[in-house]
């Protein structure tokens, strides 16, 4: 097979693919299956579906599907919680859409909950005014929908599946995306390979593997805004990190999940003295939205006073039953919820910045489409409302297919000898360089939670030195992204959403808008603050 394989991808590949996806989560499949039949090719470091944040999603997919409930009830909770910077006509395309990407879900096979009468089952999380969360079996949703998808591309005769590639360059001619290189992990012929291409696009996921203390699989390094920005495109919203307020605090890396849905069915947050510390901080109390309780709980640990989930009235003897992962999790670590507190801290867990794109998931550069947590779309503003994520991975995902189809009418050919290629065995385990381990402790110091303006600009030195001393080209896509997330946050002088700054903390109405930055831009304001004595006061 490695003799087959050398000859059909040389380091110049003769033909050209159609349509290239990088990333094997949510929103590369299912762009994927929503292009078929033109031929698709998927890149993706892990074993298909392993290495996406998307599986490990727990609660489910937001959408109006209840009676009562409407498009621009979604729409005034995601504007609500996105804290004055939400794209208002993006949110709402998106809400609108919601109902026909879950029926493209179960066609795919993905067994949403019913009930006795055979309607979608919905739940309720923080900063909901309504119960509209589609889910599988309390906190199986990531899962189960990643499980159908990935069977339905292996079923799929037009996706050709490459596991094992990591994606490290982006080509361009002009300002024209035309392919990608890739460096092959296991072995089975040139250590790089290039890959032209029709339309590339980018699905590669979020950055919480930046931070020490995260939800997120270790592939999740921002590998895939990094090479965009090498390439050009402008990024958006870098400074707007999102921490889950209840990871479970046993010490794994990454942190197992105490699903929202969890707070959503009734269960509470108490400090060591028993004290239900979210009362006094927020009207909704543990259903404020989730910057506002993962700084409660931050608080709490900083202070030495612990932060725990009380699920024992809420839930009790059927938590087995209603939340078997959460359950699943805290029997391995010794925990059981049914009479015990859990543990919790915040984890970095969703990325609102990224790759800037449009309606149509189309970034700045022409020929790179974007979607998922690579992307920053404007439907999340400064603070993502709970289960939209997945919301929107599906919908611009659909919307970019459409969009190629409509732009590329004819599709060329390629002779598949091998429609996927299994992954073996890889020489990058995600186990960290102690390059990678220094990143991620400064961005959880200086990046994290609560953030200070002298804090940031001492971690932002760090991130230039690691530049400097850098010679792994996975790496250096990881620094970018990290840079450009230190350079945004110490430009935006204020509090906003999953933004704090305990020397700005309180948000400016003139700066409720969204912020925008390309690598350029970034590299000359990080050289002017330290040529000028790390002063941040520069043009934002």
């Amino acid at each position: 097979m490695t003799e087959q394989l050398s000859f059909l991808r040389p380091v110049t590949w003769m033909g050209t693919d159609d349509v290239i996806i990088i990333g094997g989560g949510l929103a590369g499949l299912f762009c994927a299956l929503k292009l078929a039949p033109r031929p698709v090719t998927i890149l993706t470091a892990a074993s298909l579906g392993r290495g996406a944040s998307s599986a490990w999603a727990q609660a489910g997919i937001a959408a109006a599907v209840k009676e009562g409930d409407t498009v621009e009830k979604h729409v005034a909770d995601t504007v609500t919680a996105g804290a004055g910077t939400v794209d208002e006509n993006i949110a709402r395309l998106m809400a609108g859409q919601a109902a026909d990407r879950i029926d493209d879900l179960l066609r795919f096979g993905v067994p949403f909950d019913r009930d006795l009468e055979g309607r979608l089952e919905v739940a309720r999380e923080a900063a909901h005014s309504e119960e509209r969360i589609v889910g599988v079996q309390g906190d199986k949703a990531g899962k189960a929908i990643m499980e159908a998808l990935v069977a339905t591309v292996r079923d799929t005769p037009s996706i050709r599946v490459l596991e094992g590639y990591v994606v490290q360059d982006i080509l361009t001619q002009g300002k024209y995306v035309d392919g990608v290189v890739a460096r092959d992990q296991a072995g089975r012929g040139p250590n790089k390979i290039r890959l032209p291409a029709r339309a590339v696009v980018m699905a590669a996921g979020g950055v919480g593997h930046l931070y020490s203390v995260t939800t997120n699989p270790s592939e999740a390094r921002g590998g895939g805004i990094g090479m965009a920005a090498r390439a050009g495109a402008i990024l958006a919203d870098m400074e707007f990190v999102q921490f889950h307020p209840t990871a479970i605090n046993v010490g794994k890396d990454p942190a197992p999940l105490a699903t929202e849905a969890l707070r959503g069915h009734g269960c509470t947050l108490v400090n060591d003295a028993g004290e239900r510390f979210m009362v006094p901080i927020h009207h909704d109390a543990e259903l404020a939205p989730r910057d506002v309780v993962a700084r409660g709980i931050f608080e709490q640990v900083k202070s030495g006073k612990g932060a725990w989930l009380d699920c024992r009235e809420a839930v009790g003897a059927t938590f087995a039953e209603e939340f078997p992962t959460v359950f699943a999790y805290c029997k391995e670590n010794g925990i059981d919820p049914v009479t015990e507190l859990i543990p919790v801290i915040p984890a970095a867990h969703y990325f609102m910045g990224g790759i800037l794109t449009d309606a149509n998931g189309r970034s700045s550069l022409d020929g790179l489409w974007a979607c998922g947590e690579v992307t920053s779309t404007g439907a999340h503003g400064a603070n993502r409302l709970a289960s939209n994520s997945l919301l929107e991975a599906v919908v611009f995902a659909a919307r970019i297919a459409e969009d190629i189809q409509g732009l590329l009418p004819a599709h060329k050919l390629n002779p598949w000898a091998q429609d996927s290629v299994e992954l073996t065995e890889a020489d990058d385990d995600g186990t960290d360089t102690e390059a990678m381990a220094t990143l991620r402790k400064t961005m959880s110091d200086e990046f994290g939670v609560v953030r200070t303006g002298e804090g940031m600009k001492a971690g932002l030195a760090i991130i230039m030195e690691l530049e400097r001393n850098n010679q792994r080209q996975r790496f250096d896509n990881a620094l970018i992204t990290a840079k450009m997330i230190a350079v945004s946050a110490i430009r935006r002088h204020e509090s906003r959403g999953g933004h704090y700054r305990t020397d700005y903390p309180e948000p400016v109405a003139e700066l409720a808008k969204r912020s925008f930055i390309t690598k350029k831009q970034g590299d000359q304001f990080a050289e002017d603050m330290i040529a000028n004595g790390n002063s941040e006061k520069l043009s934002v």
